[in-house]
């Protein structure tokens, strides 16, 4: 039974590889959450393509697996309401806005792009009908919605909200949006993290300079993993993470190689690389950044890593192969969420 198991699994890997866009042209999207624009790479060279103004404080993005658009969150503190952007990604053009609640961080799509996931700061991870552009439902997690998963196959979503609950809600999106479980963490969530054969969801949590390992039918955790890497000295309260001399420190960007080979989790100046491996998901590398990074992403080739350095108004490129960083890109004013979409050639 088990290796019945195990075979499905490479199977899976084994077609999301193939059937990947990882062959047409590759463009790095980084927002820019303290300004009002979006830094648009192409990298066979590396070369900005584009600066794209949007409008103020843009947080969250998604694409769906053909890459026909491109979906952008505006936080817009200190405004009632956030809004979604439709960005065509040829022509590079805001083609519709709709509004949504207050202050929207990380929104996840299904891979055909139809449902968009939206953490709002009102207690709701709003659901909008992509191709429709409407809202059609809110989900109740409480707490503050913050970070969102979907799963490969487009069937579920995973709801990690900051706060008390300490609870990642699970979404069958098939069944109309129903909530069908919970996984409970230790503390507060932040990044998150989802294995493509949908069996294990990785959590970054509050105090905890590592990451924990739930396995998801079970909606249990099953290990708790500690980076060798050393954040600090103090931790008055667990919630604001390390206070050190060199300023705020904590776990904030999770995300497993497309190649389903490693995770690399980045906590403050730290890239920390573990193996998949199981039972222990051994931490196989680390190194020293030349800022605090705050979120990353993949090629879909896993050829390149890209990590947000917020104080630092840059992004790192880090060589899978290697684990060196082989170049910094300039961007705006607080970079945080990223993307890599691919593009056939026309």
């Amino acid at each position: 039974m088990r290796r019945a198991f195990d075979i499905a699994k490479l199977l899976i890997v084994i077609f999301l590889l193939f059937t990947s866009p990882a062959m047409g042209v590759q463009y790095l999207w980084q927002t820019n959450a303290h300004g009002n624009d979006v830094h648009i790479f192409e990298l066979k060279n590396f070369h900005l393509i584009k600066r794209l103004e949007v409008g103020p404080d843009p947080h969250g993005i998604a694409a769906p697996n053909d890459s026909h658009v491109v979906y952008v969150a505006l936080e817009a503190n200190g405004f009632e309401n956030g809004e979604l952007l439709w960005i065509d990604p040829r022509e590079l053009e805001i083609r519709h806005r709709l509004q949504v609640g207050l202050e929207p961080h990380a929104i996840a799509t299904t891979p055909d792009g139809h449902w968009i996931y939206i953490p709002c700061r009102d207690g709701n991870y709003w659901v909008v009908d992509g191709y429709k552009k409407t809202v059609v439902t809110k989900i109740n997690t409480g707490d503050r919605p913050h970070n969102t998963q979907a799963s490969r196959d487009g069937r579920y979503m995973y709801l990690s909200p900051i706060g008390s609950s300490k609870n990642v809600t699970v979404v069958d999106i098939q069944a109309g949006h129903k909530v069908v479980g919970h996984i409970p963490f230790m503390d507060s969530l932040r990044p998150a993290a989802l294995s493509a054969d949908n069996s294990l969801f990785f959590q970054h949590v509050d105090g905890l300079n590592g990451f924990q390992v739930a396995d998801i039918q079970k909606r249990e955790v099953i290990v708790t993993l500690e980076h060798k890497t050393n954040l600090g000295w103090f931790n008055p309260v667990k919630k604001m993470g390390w206070i050190t001399l060199e300023g705020f420190k904590r776990c904030h960007g999770l995300t497993i190689r497309p190649d389903q080979k490693e995770i690399w989790s980045v906590c403050a100046e730290y890239l920390n690389i573990h193996s998949l491996i199981r039972p222990d998901f051994p931490e196989i590398h680390s190194l020293v950044m030349d800022g605090k990074g705050y979120w990353l992403t993949f090629a879909p080739d896993s050829k390149y890593g890209f990590i947000a350095l917020p104080d630092r108004n840059q992004v790192a490129v880090v060589d899978a192969h290697s684990k060196r960083v082989i170049k910094h890109l300039e961007v705006g004013e607080g970079p945080k969420r990223n993307l890599v979409i691919s593009l056939s050639m026309e």
